[in-house]
């Protein structure tokens, strides 16, 4: 593999969202793309995913929670227009 090649992954598929006990587990861009998750819903999948793969598991979790906390507000926000 190339310099490049292997540069370019390295940046499209980072370490801390790879797993191991999957075969060409793809990433979670992928993943978002295809469950056609929305911006919310997609980082919601990020941090869980790469909680305690990467520097700090418990800010991971609380980045999803965050994250979770909005997307029920606008879906609550969503059911009171109706």
């Amino acid at each position: 593999m190339s310099d490049f090649k292997q540069k370019l992954k390295e940046i499209t598929q980072p370490n801390h969202y790879k797993n191991d006990n999957i075969e060409d587990s793809g990433d979670v861009i992928d993943f978002c793309h295809l469950y056609d998750l929305n911006f919310t819903r997609g980082n919601i999948v990020k941090y869980v995913t790469r909680a305690g793969k990467k520097d700090n598991e418990l800010h991971d979790l609380e980045k999803a929670l965050e994250y979770l906390k909005r997307e029920i507000a606008y879906v609550e926000f969503l059911n009171e227009k109706d």
